[in-house]
């Protein structure tokens, strides 16, 4: 009964990995089509990000700075049907790990300490010559604001 069971787990761990190399061949080849390059030695002092959402009732407008190891984040709402516009901006720090993936906090709103900071971690990739920040938690993308400016 105990060779019997040694086999079955044999054959079921066997399985398991053919199935995990599978997956991750596919993956790769994902990654291959998608044509993006993470940027190991970036340098992102003095870049601005940009981030719209449209909704149908009202447009959000993001915007990340980052001069050094600090960082300010900007969010505009425009509100469709009355026409105003509201604004939050943020003040704190930004760190960059050795994966491309920026950390931001900022903990200051409007130059007062907030209870909460507001957390965002994106990862930084190239594509066709533009650099993007992606929100590793929800996928949106950042676009570099020299990059809409260009004509």
């Amino acid at each position: 009964m105990k060779n019997l069971l040694f086999v079955l787990l044999a054959i079921f761990s066997v399985s398991a990995h053919a199935q995990y190399n599978v997956v991750n061949a596919r993956l790769e080849r994902l990654e291959a089509n998608k044509k993006t390059v993470e940027l190991t030695d970036l340098d992102i002092s003095n870049k601005k990000f940009v981030l719209i959402k449209d909704f149908d009732d009202h447009t959000e407008r993001m915007f990340i700075t980052v001069n050094g190891e600090q960082a300010t984040f900007v969010e505009v709402f425009d509100d469709k049907a009355t026409g105003e516009t509201a604004s939050n901006i943020f003040s704190g720090d930004v760190v960059k790990t050795e994966n491309s993936v920026l950390s931001f906090r900022f903990d200051m709103l409007e130059g007062k300490k907030v209870a909460l900071p507001v957390a965002k971690n994106l990862l930084a990739t190239k594509q066709k010559k533009v650099l993007y920040l992606v929100d590793v938690n929800t996928g949106e993308r950042w676009i570099d604001e020299s990059a809409i400016n260009k004509k």
